[in-house]
């Protein structure tokens, strides 16, 4: 139970319609338990007439009659307050599932990226899916039960013990080897509990990557060897799950065994001590019966509330591990901070902490306000990595970083971001309306804003020739689009927020050198007074901008303008030449 403690903070949040929940629940139960009285009572109304000692026909009719009234009555109020029970603490138990939702997502938001690179989609969604849904039924149902239970067996003991002292402690002698087997079937539910998650985490995993790779399995033909995979892995899930339903198996048919056990006891001793006249009446015998009866479904979900706690608690350890991690980039000041755009780097060396491949040795610039800088440089030679430091998606090793003469760390991070617009080099588009993908960079953007935009990536017109225009749906990730039309949707996304500071992944190179050069021109009138970093593979891009740096292997081995670095041999011009021969 130490891992179930996290939830203890929103049952003290709901703890008001928790207490109004048990309180219905109480009522419930005692309601409930008039029956067997009132059975009891009609049987020695009966048996007192057989034997004599009352004569009056009418009177014992109109007695029964009235207890019939009475169990009726009983039944009703008590079906009245069981639905209140359920309406009760089943809507804590969900919004208690709704607030731990929100609390694992927000705590996905905070984390840093690397945790992402170390962790796969399809695990992370398991955690606030399956189990937080195994938590909710801790909470919830098997909360609901054990209070049912608890309930129950307190005022039916109390008024058992009142009739027949004796025959009661007969009775509950099965309970304590109840206990003894719950205890033992509850350590192995637990482990087989968490296998289960585990397995179940692997297979949304194995389908996740599966559903999003869908295009590259059809293009290699493999549709038969993932099938296999996928075979294979949910058998052994299947297997994993058989293995916990086995061990839950055992607890029903032990517990309608010491049930009925507890039945033999009430008939046998009960009959015994009445028949010596140790029972007054047989009224006692039939309403024990009742009891013991009405015990058994709840003695019965002892076994299910032990199991639905077990996954619970393994459930609830998975998430805890995630809400415990604490994210690699902090947020060092709540102050919010003022972004002018002048970046400095000042022997900056950064080393990916999951692949430990040095990315930047030593790299120094400086970018004033308003100016645009250009990165060449071959593949893996740190371009990207630059952009991801300006974002501060990770820290460096050694050296700094300054925005405006401030160090990047004493930076609001919100503010930081809130003034970069980044495109990458992978546009990534959400499953919505081409509309809303643009208005992601500026959520309260009007409709004119959303069209500028797109005029200035040019591909107003590409959107405005699909049959529902700016509405149109995109399929996941923008499946339905071309990789051009991906990249300039993802440009506009980034000019309509107008940051101060503009960072453009390669994010032309799935472009025509025609189309690449309308935007460049448009982006050279959205970019006046803006800091622009623009990383590419292109000379036609670089061309235009105030500075150039040339990386390789994580170092500048080139600065300066266009005009400059074609006038020297080296990397630029090699590249300049080339690209200059191609497009003739």
């Amino acid at each position: 139970m130490k891992e179930l403690q996290h939830v203890n903070k929103y049952f003290y949040k709901y703890r008001y319609k928790l207490l109004a929940g048990i309180l219905i629940t109480i009522v419930a139960r005692i309601f409930l338990l008039f029956t067997p009285e009132l059975v009891g009572n009609s049987v020695d109304i009966i048996d007192n007439y057989r034997k004599g000692i009352t004569s009056d026909l009418g009177t014992v009719k109109s007695e029964l009659l009235l207890n019939i009234f009475y169990i009726i009555g009983a039944a009703i109020i008590g079906g009245v307050f069981t639905f209140l029970m359920r309406q009760t603490i089943i809507y804590v138990s969900r919004q208690i599932e709704y607030d731990l939702k929100n609390e694992v997502y927000q705590q996905y938001q905070r984390l840093s990226l690397d945790f992402y690179k170390s962790n796969r989609t399809g695990d992370l969604m398991s955690r606030i899916s399956e189990d937080v849904g195994k938590v909710r039924e801790y909470a919830g149902p098997a909360l609901m039960y054990s209070i049912n239970t608890v309930t129950l067996f307190i005022i039916a003991l109390i008024l058992m013990f009142n009739s027949a002292p004796t025959l009661t402690l007969y009775t509950i002698i099965p309970l304590p080897i109840l206990s003894y087997f719950i205890y033992i079937l509850s350590k192995a539910i637990h482990k087989r509990s968490t296998v289960v998650q585990q397995w179940l985490a692997k297979l949304s995993t194995f389908t996740q990557e599966t559903f999003s790779g869908v295009s590259v399995i059809k293009s290699y033909g493999i549709e038969d060897v993932t099938n296999a995979d996928f075979d294979k892995l949910s058998s052994e899930s299947r297997q994993k799950n058989i293995d916990l339903a086995k061990i839950q198996a055992l607890f029903f048919p032990l517990m309608i065994f010491l049930i009925g056990l507890s039945n033999i006891i009430v008939i046998y001793i009960g009959g015994k001590q009445y028949i010596d006249g140790e029972i007054e009446s047989l009224g006692v015998i039939a309403k024990f019966i009742i009891y013991v009866n009405l015990l058994t479904w709840p003695v019965a979900t002892v076994g299910w509330v032990t199991s639905v706690v077990q996954q619970a608690e393994a459930s609830q350890k998975r998430i805890n591990e995630f809400l415990k991690q604490e994210p690699s980039i902090k947020n060092n000041t709540t102050e919010p901070s003022h972004i002018e755009g002048k970046i400095e780097f000042n022997e900056v060396t950064f080393t990916y902490p999951d692949t430990n491949i040095t990315a930047l040795k030593e790299v120094s610039f400086t970018l004033q306000k308003g100016e645009t800088m250009a990165i060449i440089g071959k593949t893996g030679s740190g371009k990207s990595t630059i952009l991801d430091l300006i974002g501060r998606l990770y820290d460096v090793n050694s050296g700094e970083i300054k925005i405006d003469n401030t160090l990047i760390e004493n930076l609001n991070l919100t503010s930081l971001r809130d003034h970069i617009g980044y495109v990458p080099q992978d546009a990534f588009l959400f499953s919505d309306s081409i509309k809303n993908n643009i208005m992601f960079g500026k959520e309260d953007a009007t409709e004119e804003e959303v069209i500028t935009a797109a005029k200035n990536a040019d591909v107003h017109k590409n959107i405005k020739g699909f049959s529902k225009g700016y509405d149109t749906v995109l399929g996941e990730r923008g499946m339905t689009l071309s990789g051009g039309q991906k990249q300039r949707i993802s440009i506009a996304r980034a000019i309509i927020k107008a940051p101060q500071i503009l960072l453009f992944d390669d994010c032309l190179s799935a472009v025509d050198t025609e189309t690449e050069e309308k935007i460049l021109n448009n982006l050279r009138t959205i970019t006046k007074g803006k800091t622009t970093v623009i990383v590419s593979h292109r000379v036609s891009s670089a061309k235009s901008a105030d500075k150039i740096i040339v990386l390789d292997a994580g170092k500048i081995i080139q600065t300066g303008n266009h005009d400059t670095l074609i006038g020297v041999d080296g990397y630029y011009k090699e590249l300049y030449m080339k690209q200059l021969t191609e497009n003739q």
